[in-house]
C-alpha cells in the first residue's frame, strides 16, 4: 500500500509539472510530447537529404563557438608559449665587439661604468677595448637583435679578457670577483640565446666553473668589510647553475663508449658540495656515539649508531637518485672514487682519515671545495681529544698538530677559538688540559689555516 501511494504520488508530481510546461510554451510542448513516428522520420529525411540543415552542434559550429566564447588564456599559458623552444627564432649573433655599441653609449651617458671599464679613469668615458657587455635579467630572445648578440669568437675573446683581470692586483679581489661575476653571467646569456653547444661551449663552461671555485677559495680570505655569506651565497648559487648547464653539454655532445678528459673531476665537484649537508648536526652525533662508546654501554652506542645510519640513507636520497643517472665510465674514475670516498668519511666522523685522504688525492679545485670543512672536521677531532682524554694526562700541542696536520702556531689558535685553554710547562712545551667543559664550536668563520701537505694551494 505504501508503495502504490509514492507511485500515484509521483505520477501526480510529473503531470503537474508538464501542465505547467504546457501552459508557458505550448509549441515546444508540443514538438517535444510529438510522436516517435515523426521523430524518427525527420530524423531520416535530414541524414539522407542532400542538403543537411545547419545545426549548432556540428564540430565546425562548436569549434567557432569555442574559439569566440571561449575562455581567455591564463598568463602562465601565454608564458609558457613564449618561451616554448619551438617557437623561438633562430639567432645568430653579429656584434663584434665585447659590448654592443648601443649598450656602451648609453651606459657613458649613465655614467654605469664599473672601474674596469673606464678610458683613464673617467666614469663617463670607455672605449670597445674596455667595456663589457653587463648581464641584463629581464630578456627576451625573440625581441633582441643579433647586433646585441656577441657570436661565438667574440664570446671565448670576451671570457679570457675577463680571466685575466683575476691576477690583478691593483684593486680588492672581490671588487674583481663582482665585476668578474656579472659579466660571465652575461656569457652564458648570449651562449643559451644562440643555442651554441659544442666543444668550445664546454671549455667556456669549464672555465666559468673554475672561475666559480677559486673564487670560493679567495673570497674566504678576502679582508673586505662586506657580508662574506651574502657573496658566498650568490657565488655558490651561480656555481652549482654552471655545473648544471656543463652537465647538459656533457650528455648532449657525449659519445657512447667515451667521456671527456675533465669531465670525472666536474662530476665529482657535485658529490663535494655535498660536504655541508648536515654538518653540525653530524659532528654532535659522531662525537655522542663515541663519548657513550667509552664511557658507557655497548648497546647504547649501537642504538646512536643506527639513528645516525637511519639519518644519513635519507638525507642522501636526491645525491644517490643523481648518482644512479652518472654514466658508469665516470662513477669508476678516480676523481669519482675519492669524492664518494670522502663523503663517506665525512659523515661517519672519521677525522683521521678524512685529512689523510683529502692531503694525499685531492686536486686543487677539489681541496677549495673541501676547504671550508676541513676546520669543522679538526673541531670534531679536537673534541674527541678534550672528552676522551685522560685528565691527570695533558694532550702535547705537537701530537695534536701531526693529528690535526696543522703548524703548532695555529694550534694553540684554534683552540682558543673553541674556548679551550692551552698551558705550558717549565720547559716551555705547550699543552691541552682536556676534560674541559667549556669546548664549543665557534659561531663565526673560522680563520683560514693551511693543511700540512698542500700549502702549495
Amino acid at each position: 500500500m505504501l508503495l502504490a501511494k509514492w507511485i500515484i504520488l509521483a505520477e501526480t508530481r510529473a503531470q503537474a509539472a508538464m501542465d505547467r510546461r504546457q501552459r508557458r510554451n505550448p509549441s515546444a510542448s508540443s514538438s517535444a510530447f510529438s510522436s516517435p513516428a515523426s521523430s524518427s522520420s525527420r530524423f531520416r529525411s535530414e541524414k539522407f537529404s542532400s542538403n543537411p540543415p545547419k545545426t549548432s552542434n556540428s564540430l565546425e559550429d562548436a569549434h567557432q563557438l569555442k574559439s569566440k566564447c571561449g575562455k581567455p588564456q591564463r598568463p602562465e599559458q601565454e608564458e609558457e608559449e613564449k618561451q616554448d623552444p619551438n617557437n623561438l627564432l633562430s639567432l645568430v649573433g653579429t656584434c663584434p665587439f665585447m659590448c654592443p655599441a648601443g649598450e656602451r653609449a648609453q651606459r657613458e651617458r649613465l655614467r654605469d661604468l664599473a672601474v674596469f671599464e673606464r678610458l683613464h679613469g673617467n666614469p663617463g668615458k670607455t672605449s670597445p677595448s674596455l667595456a663589457v657587455k653587463k648581464f641584463c635579467r629581464t630578456i627576451a630572445t625573440k625581441h633582441m637583435q643579433a647586433s646585441d648578440v656577441r657570436p661565438l669568437p667574440v664570446l671565448e675573446e670576451t671570457l679570457n679578457y675577463l680571466l685575466n683581470l683575476l691576477d690583478a692586483t691593483e684593486h680588492p679581489f672581490d671588487v674583481v670577483h663582482d665585476f668578474v661575476f656579472d659579466r660571465t653571467r652575461s656569457i652564458r646569456q648570449d651562449l643559451s640565446m644562440q643555442n651554441i653547444v659544442n666543444d668550445q661551449t664546454i671549455h667556456m663552461f669549464e672555465e666559468m666553473v673554475k672561475f666559480h671555485i677559486i673564487s670560493h677559495h679567495k673570497l674566504r680570505s678576502c679582508s673586505s668589510k662586506r657580508s662574506f655569506s651574502s657573496v658566498h651565497y650568490l657565488n655558490m648559487e651561480q656555481l652549482k647553475k654552471c655545473l648544471i648547464s656543463l652537465y647538459a653539454l656533457y650528455k648532449e655532445n657525449r659519445n657512447s663508449n667515451s667521456i671527456y678528459k675533465n669531465e670525472p673531476e666536474f662530476y665529482s665537484f657535485h658529490v663535494l658540495l655535498h660536504l655541508g649537508s648536515n654538518s653540525q648536526p653530524l659532528v654532535d652525533t659522531c662525537f655522542h656515539c663515541l663519548f657513550e662508546f667509552i664511557f658507557f654501554s655497548i648497546s647504547c652506542c649501537l642504538v646512536l649508531v643506527s639513528e645516525y645510519v637511519t639519518i644519513s640513507v635519507l638525507k642522501g636520497e636526491s645525491l644517490s637518485l643523481w648518482l644512479g643517472r652518472v654514466p658508469s665510465l665516470i662513477l669508476k674514475s678516480k676523481e669519482m672514487c675519492f669524492a664518494r670516498r670522502l663523503l663517506r668519511l665525512f659523515r661517519m666522523g672519521n677525522y683521521k682519515r678524512f685529512l689523510c685522504t683529502t692531503t694525499t688525492e685531492a686536486s686543487y679545485l677539489q681541496y677549495y671545495i673541501i676547504e671550508p670543512y676541513i676546520n669543522e672536521v679538526r673541531a670534531l677531532a679536537l673534541s674527541c681529544v678534550n672528552y676522551c682524554g685522560y685528565k691527570l694526562h695533558p694532550y702535547p700541542i705537537a701530537h695534536l698538530s701531526k693529528l690535526l696536520m696543522m703548524k703548532e702556531l695555529d694550534v694553540e689558535s684554534f683552540c682558543n677559538a673553541c674556548g679551550l685553554e692551552t698551558s705550558t710547562d717549565e720547559r716551555g712545551n705547550k699543552f691541552l688540559s682536556t676534560k674541559q667543559t667549556n669546548f664549543h664550536y665557534p659561531k663565526e668563520v673560522f680563520p683560514s689555516y693551511c693543511l700540512l701537505g698542500l700549502e702549495h694551494f
